[in-house]
């Protein structure tokens, strides 16, 4: 009997009440299974119960769910933490992720029909969601747990499995269109708009309400038909969608970007400004201390107000990326008899994204003013001290609002082929393939200022009362033209044309794979327990897999030439291979006696050897064991690894940003001592007179390392799983995931803390000041972070899982889904020795990041009619969260302000419904976040995650959802 990987009548049943955690066991007996393939194991069963739980999300949920990004649609699962997605701009890669368990997306596996996924791009390595087109998933696995020992590297927090929809007969056509409905709630942030648009319009709108925004639309054709009398088939899928563009501009309380005080939230923002803002780099002497701004078209200088002054930064970024994908599926197999089946798989997706934030500019100018100069008011001379026989050297950070907001524009284009052999024989199903897979990637940026120009074009001589560049008339750029940011509205086209430049980043991941595997119930050959009436499963298995990676950069780009791009990105070669080998065993141990209606073990082994020198073992083993058959036990423990990628080992040294909310050593009066400072370089001059940074990033030294050893992880599961009633499933299963020798840097920030507090080289060493003593004003200021095996993290909880399912009678059938997760640790070691942190129940922009709440949620209840109507609500719940200041380890406590201490609960009702027009015409349709609930609000965002002063890929943050499909089948 040949294996297959599909339970469509089985899996069609768990999910019908909704999101399935561990319900496999309610319908079980419903009908005579084939042996198959269950995500976590290659051992082919009739027994789709495994010792590590799996959370089943059917075709059916896909559609109620109404989300058609599949990041979207698994951010919904109560496993799940948010990672990138098409709400993420400042940060973006363009690629969306999924990260299981808050341990991140790169320990995670993303598979397609058992088959692992290429790497997502040179910029991110985590599989791109975006491939996976969400009219044609069939059903979605999730295991979370370590299941390395069965599929590899990267499977330290489980394994994400798509089971694509292969086998089709006839024509299927799909459309799709949703939408925002919002009602702007005029809160404390539409107030504070307000109030300052009155004396700045050009920066400060209230938006109205808005009738249907931020579109999806999306159509699909599904073709398919068997061949050679119904030996093969062949099925195709050709997809669309298109996303609109959303700004934060768009809602009321993200149009403007918040910081917050002891009294609320403010309107803050940037200091580099749209009016200029020119602080004198002078420590004595009259300009000491002097931040000015120009106040209108004369050059008039006045004080730069920081609370007037800083710029609205966040309106015009992008609150949902526009986006624009094709995609085409084709699959095929042919039976050449009952024993051979020949199979291919072949995919490819296009996708188009743009991601805009707030206009680039000046943000480290420097300038020598002289009295000569053309451009200079008497009123900045004055202020500044300049006469004919003095000079001022000065930082000028000024906004480029006439150029617009800097944009890039990623493309990923992705190849995915799969040949293979399978069947049986003499008792052993076999499976013998070949995988090959390229991702071709893009990046064009544009808008963003040169920074080597900027610094030729505030270098003004006068000549015959002409500013001209001093390289102009030393003949090194005649091409430069002078820039005026010393008078309002002086800024011209030719200005412009000469500072803007564009940015190029290319390259491409590649994928080959050559494996077999071969397994058997043994119990065919006699292997098995004396008593039991299953044999002995087993699996073996040899895998060959190359990744390679190639990252090209344009020379700007590599310089860090693009003023506000975050420093210098350099081009990555790498490849590595690697060989595994690998195996499994399932023992039937006892079955039918007294408290053990069922006793089974299982263990998991495999040796991977890479080309980088490491090799590693992992291995698993389970137990099974239902006393009754309406109660079962389950546990495993599971060793795993997670190799270094290739962007971790090899990506060069080059400047990066980070933040942190001040330098402590920065200021008039630093709140950091002389002592303490001296250790970070600082000389007893410079104390007192170091400018910090406005907008609070500060330059770091990033780059991989070939040296990187493997991760190891360790993680343990165990579970009950009851069954009173043919109808009713309960699940209840703990989990615990331990990661050693974890790949990361060291916090910036943390050895800045680390060496002001205790004089420790190995911090220290790594910071390095510029001439005025700043972190972030010279590109010489750094502090080291390049990637290092550094800590540990782990994390430990309880899933919750209920499935219930009642006829009633003539009105059809009712059903009750339940699938909850308590968080109980998210602990990080950051160094080694240095302590441990816990951010269940909090949030934070450096450390906790997104919100990692101790209780979330989805309950569904769904109504099967006998009308042709289904009907669905669901109920999504997200605990409250604290900002990580008001915890009491002191790696986390702070100073807060009120209004940032906590993110409120969310809850949110989900409608949706479903009617069959006639056999072949069915509609569909549902509005998700039915009370239009804003999200919660903090002006405490971590870089990356956090974006309109929300995290919108955590909390439904653009209002009341609204979509439709329609499906035609002939």
């Amino acid at each position: 009997m040949m294996m297959e990987t599909v339970l469509s009548r089985s899996v069609r049943l768990i999910c019908a009440g909704g999101v399935a955690l561990g319900m496999q066991a309610a319908y079980a007996q419903e009908a005579p299974m084939q042996k198959v393939e269950v995500t976590g194991s290659r051992i082919p069963t009739a027994n789709i119960e495994g010792t590590s739980p799996v959370t089943v999300l059917g075709a059916k949920d896909i559609k109620t769910d109404g989300v058609r990004n599949v990041e979207s649609l698994l951010n919904n699962l109560p496993q799940v933490f948010a990672d990138q997605g098409g709400n993420v701009v400042n940060g973006s890669t363009g690629t969306a992720t999924v990260n299981l368990r808050g341990l991140g997306a790169e320990r995670t596996l993303v598979l397609v029909n058992g088959k692992r996924m290429p790497m997502g791009s040179p910029s991110n390595v985590a599989a791109d969601l975006n491939q996976i087109p969400a009219p044609l998933i069939k059903r979605v696995e999730v295991l979370t747990g370590g299941a390395g020992a069965v599929y590899g590297s990267d499977a330290v927090s489980g394994v994400v499995n798509f089971i694509m929809n292969d086998r089709f007969e006839g024509v299927q056509l799909e459309a799709n269109i949703g939408g925002f409905n919002h009602s702007q709630k005029g809160g404390s942030v539409a107030k504070l708009v307000e109030t300052r648009g009155a004396t700045n319009p050009s920066q400060f709108k209230l938006p109205g309400d808005k009738g249907f925004d931020g579109k999806s639309k999306d159509a699909s054709l599904l073709v398919g038909s068997n061949f050679a009398d119904n030996k093969g088939n062949a099925t195709l899928f050709f997809s669309y969608k298109n996303e609109d563009a959303l700004l934060q501009a768009d809602r009321d309380f993200s149009a403007c970007t918040v910081s917050s005080n002891a009294t609320g939230f403010a309107c803050g923002g940037s200091g580099t400004n749209a009016t200029g803002r020119i602080a004198s780099l002078e420590s004595a002497g009259i300009s000491k201390g002097k931040i000015l701004t120009i106040a209108d078209a004369n050059g008039t200088a006045r004080p730069f107000n920081n609370a007037l002054d800083q710029y609205n930064f966040g309106p015009i970024n992008h609150y949902q990326r526009p986006s624009e994908r094709y995609g085409f599926n084709g699959t095929v197999h042919y039976d050449v008899n009952d024993k051979i089946r020949l199979y291919s798989d072949f995919s490819f997706h296009d996708d188009r994204t743009v991601a805009q934030i707030a206009p680039g500019g000046m943000f480290d100018g420097v300038a020598v003013l002289r009295n000569d100069n053309p451009f200079l008011s008497q009123s900045i001379k004055d202020q500044l001290g300049i006469t004919p026989t003095t000079t001022t050297e000065v930082s000028i950070l000024r906004r480029n609002v006439e150029g617009g907001g800097r944009q890039s524009e990623y493309r990923n284009s992705s190849y995915r082929e799969l040949f293979g052999v399978k069947g049986e024989v003499g008792g052993w199903n076999y499976d013998i393939y070949g995988q090959s897979a390229k991702v071709i990637y893009s990046q064009s940026e544009s808008n963003y200022f040169s920074s080597t120009r900027v610094q030729r074009a505030l270098d003004v001589v006068n000549v015959n009362g002409v500013a001209t560049c001093r390289s102009v008339v030393d003949g090194s750029d005649p091409a430069c033209v002078p820039y005026n940011v010393y008078k309002l509205g002086a800024i011209t086209p030719a200005m412009l044309a000469y500072l803007q430049i564009p940015g190029m980043r290319k390259g491409s991941t590649e994928q080959q794979i050559q494996g077999a595997t071969i397994a058997s119930d043994l119990g065919d050959y006699g292997i098995k327990v004396p008593g039991h009436s299953s044999g002995v499963g087993v699996s073996f298995g040899a895998e060959h897999r190359k990744e390679k990676l190639e990252l090209m950069t344009d020379a700007a780009t590599q310089a860090g030439d693009l003023s506000g791009s975050g420093g210098p990105t350099g081009g990555v070669v790498g490849q590595y291979s690697v060989k595994d080998v690998f195996g499994e065993m399932r023992i039937p141990l006892i079955e039918n006696k007294p408290f053990a209606d069922k006793l089974e073990a299982n263990a998991s082994y495999r040796h991977s050897s890479y080309s980088t020198g490491n090799k590693a073992n992992t291995f698993g083993v389970g137990l099974d064991w239902a006393p009754l058959k309406e109660v079962r036990f389950r546990g495993s423990y599971q060793k795993a690894v997670r190799a270094p990628n290739l962007i971790e080992l090899y990506t060069p040294q080059g400047n990066n940003l980070f933040d942190m909310d001040a330098d402590p050593c920065a200021g008039d009066t630093p709140s950091a001592s002389l002592a303490a400072c001296q250790r970070t370089g600082v000389t007893a001059a410079q104390y007192g007179n170091i400018q910090d940074s406005p907008a609070g990033q500060y330059n770091y030294l990033q780059g991989g390392n070939t040296n990187l050893k493997p991760e190891t992880a360790k993680s343990k599961t165990f579970g009950v799983v009851l069954t009173p009633m043919r109808n009713l499933s309960v699940t209840i299963d703990y989990f615990d995931i331990q990661v050693e020798d974890t790949i990361d840097i060291i916090d910036p920030a943390t050895s800045l803390s680390k060496c002001l507090a205790t004089g420790d080289a190995r911090f220290c060493s790594l910071i390095k000041r510029d001439r005025t003593g700043s972190l972030w004003l010279f590109d010489d200021a750094k502090i080291t972070g390049t990637q290092q095996n550094i800590g540990s993290t782990g994390t430990t909880g309880i899933d919750v899982g209920a499935n219930y399912v009642q006829r009633i009678g003539a009105y059809g059938s009712v059903g009750f889904n339940f699938a909850g997760t308590y968080l109980r640790k998210l602990e990080t070691e950051e160094i080694k020795g240095e302590g441990v942190y816990d951010c269940v129940g909090y949030y934070g922009p450096n450390k906790c990041e997104q919100p990692n709440p101790k209780w979330r949620h989805k309950i569904r209840a769904n109504w099967n009619t006998p009308w042709n109507v289904d009907l669905a609500v669901t109920w999504r719940h997200i605990d409250k969260v604290q900002l990580q200041n008001l915890s009491s380890n002191p790696l986390l406590s702070g100073a807060s302000n009120p209004v940032d201490r906590e993110l409120g609960q969310r809850d949110y009702m989900d409608l949706s419904a479903s009617y069959n027009i006639t056999k072949k015409i069915s509609l569909s349709g549902g509005i998700n976040n039915v009370f239009d609930r804003d999200p919660p609000l903090t002006s405490q965002l971590a870089t990356g995650q956090g974006n309109g002063n929300t995290y919108p890929s955590v909390y439904d943050a653009l209002g009341r959802r609204l979509f439709m499909t329609m499906t035609a089948k002939f």
